[in-house]
C-alpha cells in the first residue's frame, strides 16, 4: 500500500478522509494542524474544567458543554477541534455542520500545540467573535483569556470569573484548587 495522496491545497472534505489513526486532525485557514493522542495531565486538566463547567450550565441553562472530537466549522473548508466548547443551549442533540456559534472555546496546551492554540486557533475564535477563549496553561498554572477585541490576553492564576448571561450569577473557578486536582496534590 502506497502513501496517500496528500492535496495541493486542504479542503474539509480532504481531511475528513484521512485515515483514523488517532491523531486529531483540524483545519485552520487552510493550515493543516495533525497533534498526537493528549496526556494524562492534559485528560486531567479536561476533566477538571468539565466538573466546574457542566453543573454551572446545567443549573443556568447558558448553554451545553461539548468536547472534542468535534468536526465544527465556523466558515467553509475548516474542522476545529476545541478541547472543551460551550453552545448555545438546543432541544435537539446538536448535529456538528448546525453548530456555527461557540460561547466558549477551551484549549488546553499541550507542548505540540502551543503555537496553534496560542496564534492560529486564537486568531480563528476571534474573527468568528467568539466571547470567550480560553487557553489553559497546566505546566504554569495559569489561564489566558481572549475575547475578540484583545491584542494581548488576560492572565489568570487565582480566579477565573465567567459571567455570560448578566441575569445569571457568574462562574468562578479557583485556579490554585484546579492545578492542585490536576497535579494530584492534596490527596491521600
Amino acid at each position: 500500500m502506497g502513501m496517500p495522496q496528500v492535496p495541493r491545497v486542504w479542503t474539509a472534505a480532504a481531511v475528513r478522509a484521512l485515515p483514523a489513526d488517532g491523531r486529531r486532525y483540524e483545519l485552520v485557514d487552510g493550515e493543516l494542524l495533525v497533534t498526537p493522542s493528549p496526556t494524562g495531565v492534559h485528560q486531567r486538566t479536561i476533566m477538571a474544567l468539565i466538573r466546574r463547567l457542566d453543573p454551572y450550565l446545567r443549573h443556568s441553562e447558558i448553554g451545553e458543554l461539548l468536547i472534542s472530537p468535534a468536526d465544527l466549522s465556523l466558515s467553509a473548508d475548516e474542522l476545529l477541534q476545541p478541547d472543551l466548547f460551550v453552545v448555545p443551549p438546543r432541544r435537539a442533540p446538536p448535529r456538528w455542520s448546525e453548530i456555527n456559534s461557540l460561547l466558549i472555546a477551551v484549549e488546553v496546551l499541550s507542548p505540540g500545540t502551543a503555537r496553534y492554540d496560542r496564534l492560529l486557533k486564537r486568531r480563528r475564535y476571534q474573527r468568528a467573535q467568539v466571547p470567550e477563549y480560553w487557553i489553559v496553561d497546566p505546566d504554569g498554572r495559569l489561564v489566558e483569556r481572549w475575547r475578540p477585541e484583545d491584542q494581548r490576553p488576560e492572565i489568570l492564576s487565582e480566579t477565573l470569573e465567567w459571567k455570560a448571561d448578566p441575569a445569571a450569577a457568574p462562574l468562578v473557578i479557583d485556579l490554585a484548587e484546579l492545578f492542585a486536582e490536576v497535579w494530584g496534590e492534596g490527596e491521600r
